[in-house]
């Protein structure tokens, strides 16, 4: 079981059937779609796939946002340094040499003398003159720029709304097709969060809010309290903010996100020159590394699977770099149980703790938690535990957005879980019995809420060698 999850981004390199499977055998353990790239068609095509080759397999979505970005360009125009390029405002310019974007007051908010960057930062521009609608600049790269890339201006302030129509039509999409996990771009409060949450009619797609500038830096830890999930978006953090700081800023995520039991996805050319070359460089081995050591619960491969060259590749090789930084950690070469912080007077901590505690002290081969909506999974996965997590799940949503936590197999099995009583516990057992995930050597650590109105807390610790369960209620 991989306990760092990976991610990997669905595109026309890896949209068929066999490499979709590829991909899986490699270490995939999430796909993700680009809400800002492609049709809803292709999308629901890809689902439909996705859902047909991979049944178990969470799909995450990002929704375009607030974000700028250029919009199906004619033409897209190739400069040297020193060139000159035209943004507009008018997504009905016809001019060639004119590239539309879909923010429409980025003429009046920005100023001569701007930087404006795209593409993560990798290509950048000064303003040099605003007439009317268009916006000329200076191109300070070399490069291209496409249809449909990122555009940052730091500093201006966006005047569109919290959520736009495209976002509410994109979650009216997500939730007709079952999507496990929306990400929403440039998050800076929890009143956005809620905001998307308010469109669900149900408890999925799961909320992975995008920190990805100073605003979501400055208010970090209202929108991980509120989020179920965060993603670390390092294109946009970059230019957002400022390069040399960045890895600072991954760490601070990383660090509040565990205080509260978040899983956090790391991002952004994590294997870049995979994309084009077969192999990575050390510095993407150590960025990896880093990630994992400081606590991922997932790293996220973008370009290098959707429209790479080596996508299983760029797969099988951050497995590697995650698995040998995993075994060091749970083999003592980072953390160990009394590394694990004390003292804390909510009710998920201590609990967790003890977990953690029993499953280093005691022969527990596997953690097995049984919860509707994942709270335990969630919190015990946070603590870094070597033991495989089967969490289970008597809703198949549920249980399939539970592999976004580390080290977690999320369960679907068809038992009415009780709100009243713990019964239901052994049957989880003997189901994960059937299906092969426990064996009769296997000690197991089972977790669960046992009774309703206890609040958001574990309050039921078991321990059971299932060798013995199966002979005393013969099981087959």
């Amino acid at each position: 079981m991989d306990h760092t999850k990976i991610v990997a981004t669905i595109g026309p390199a890896s949209n068929s059937p066999e490499m979709l499977r590829d991909l899986a055998k490699a270490g995939m353990s999430i796909a993700r779609l680009n809400g800002s790239h492609n049709s809803l068609d292709w999308h629901r095509e890809t689902i439909t796939l996705i859902r047909r080759e991979l049944p178990d397999l969470p799909i995450l979505m990002d929704i375009p946002g607030r974000k700028i970005r250029t919009t199906d360009l004619p033409t897209e125009p190739k400069f040297g340094i020193g060139g000159n390029i035209i943004l507009t405002t008018n997504r009905d310019a016809d001019d060639e040499g004119k590239c539309p974007v879909n923010y429409e007051f980025l003429h009046e908010d920005i100023s001569v003398g701007a930087t404006i960057m795209a593409d993560d930062g990798t290509l950048r521009f000064t303003v040099t003159a605003i007439e009317g609608q268009d916006i000329h600049c200076r191109t300070e790269t070399a490069g291209k720029l496409r249809s449909r890339k990122g555009i940052n201006v730091p500093g201006i302030t966006l005047r569109t709304p919290l959520v736009t129509d495209r976002d509410r039509e994109m979650m009216g999409f997500l939730t007709e097709n079952e999507v496990d996990f929306v990400g929403i771009s440039f998050v800076e409060s929890a009143k956005h969060v809620d905001a998307i949450r308010a469109l669900r009619t149900r408890e999925w797609p799961r909320i992975v809010s995008k920190i990805e500038n100073r605003g979501g830096l400055d208010r970090m830890e209202e929108i991980i309290r509120a989020t179920d999930a965060v993603m670390i978006d390092r294109g946009d953090l970059s230019v957002e903010t400022n390069l040399e700081s960045l890895a600072l800023f991954q760490k601070e995520i990383l660090s509040t996100a565990r205080e509260f039991s978040k899983p956090v996805i790391v991002a952004t050319e994590m294997l870049h020159t995979m994309i084009e070359n077969p192999f990575p460089t050390k510095a993407e081995v150590s960025d990896i590394t880093n990630a994992v050591i400081d606590g991922a619960a997932a790293t996220m491969l973008s370009g290098e699977t959707a429209v790479g060259n080596n996508p299983v590749a760029a797969v099988q090789t951050m497995r590697n770099i995650a698995e040998v930084t995993s075994d060091y950690i749970h083999q003592g070469g980072i953390y160990t149980v009394d590394d694990v912080e004390s003292g804390t007077v909510d009710w998920q901590q201590p609990m967790a703790q003890a977990v953690a505690l029993l499953s280093s002290q005691l022969p527990i081969s596997k953690i097995v938690a049984v919860t509707r909506l994942g709270y335990a999974a969630q919190v015990v996965s946070a603590q870094g535990i070597s033991q495989p997590i089967i969490a289970v799940s008597d809703d198949r949503n549920a249980a399939r957005s539970f592999n976004l936590f580390p080290g977690t197999t999320g369960v679907f099995l068809d038992i009415a879980f009780q709100r009243d009583s713990a019964d239901h516990i052994v049957g989880c057992l003997h189901g994960l019995w059937d299906q092969g995930h426990v064996s009769k050597d296997d000690v197991v650590l089972v977790i669960a809420l046992a009774y309703p109105r206890s609040g958001n807390r574990m309050n039921h610790l078991q321990i059971h060698r299932i060798g013995d369960l199966a002979e005393t209620l013969a099981w087959n």
